[in-house]
């Protein structure tokens, strides 16, 4: 007699590993990011970013060459290194994202974001000695946001490629939305564009998981010329 062989299905993350992670992706929290286009309103000023073929190409290639490339691989080395307990790479790590920001604004945007992760981690872990410990070692450092989401993801127990996926999202929802409210594009294109980030996002999160030290890097010139010119741009809404 013939039997057919069911899939083995992978494990499914705990609910409430899940639900801490759609909290962290989500732009309600209350860390700022809905104030730093990252460089995209300068490129629409700059650049001619005029339509939404331009914006999603424009975003995919963050996505893939500074995202994934730089900050999404630090913070699968700082979720080991919080999960470790080893402080001193937790802050040789911090260290890189400080001396890598390649203008003012990127720098402060990595620092303020991170102040507020360490004082919603410390709201919401109020009581919980072991996390209190974490969070201000955390907030000793100074913090930057790619490590302090680090810790914040170390919370919810996820994989690292999980806790990537979180990340990123959240990342492309902020920069969908900064890229409605600096031109003319409306919900319908918004949703487009975000599908094709969430298409990409699995393979950035697996790249920069595959990254060696000596390979991740935050090399991306125009970027840094985009958010140099966006310092002393006329009119603005956003705060990078």
């Amino acid at each position: 007699m013939h039997t057919t062989a069911t899939p083995t299905e992978p494990a499914a993350l705990p609910a409430a590993s899940l639900l801490q992670l759609i909290w962290l992706a989500s732009p309600a929290l209350p860390i700022g990011g809905f104030s730093y286009s990252e460089g995209l309103e300068s490129a629409i000023e700059n650049a001619g970013l005029a339509s939404e073929t331009a914006v999603a190409e424009w975003l995919l290639d963050q996505l893939h060459i500074t995202q994934a490339r730089g900050d999404m691989a630090l913070i699968a080395r700082a979720v080991d290194a919080w999960r470790c307990g080893d402080l001193a790479r937790v802050r040789t790590l911090n260290d890189w994202v400080l001396h890598t920001r390649e203008t003012s604004e990127l720098r402060l945007q990595a620092e303020q974001m991170g102040r507020s992760m360490a004082e919603w981690l410390r709201n919401r872990h109020r009581g919980d000695g072991a996390w209190m410990s974490a969070v201000r070692d955390l907030a000793a450092l100074p913090p930057t946001y790619p490590v302090a989401f680090a810790l914040a993801a170390t919370v919810t127990q996820a994989p690292v490629h999980e806790a990537l996926l979180a990340y990123a999202f959240g990342w492309a929802e902020n920069m969908v939305q900064a890229a409605l409210k600096s031109m003319q594009l409306g919900q319908s294109a918004g949703q487009r564009i975000l599908a094709q980030l969430a298409l990409a996002v699995p393979a950035a999160a697996d790249h920069a998981i595959a990254l060696t030290e000596s390979e991740r890097q935050a090399f991306s010139p125009m970027l840094a010329i985009l958010s140099a010119q966006h310092e002393t741009q006329y009119s603005r809404l956003f705060r990078s």
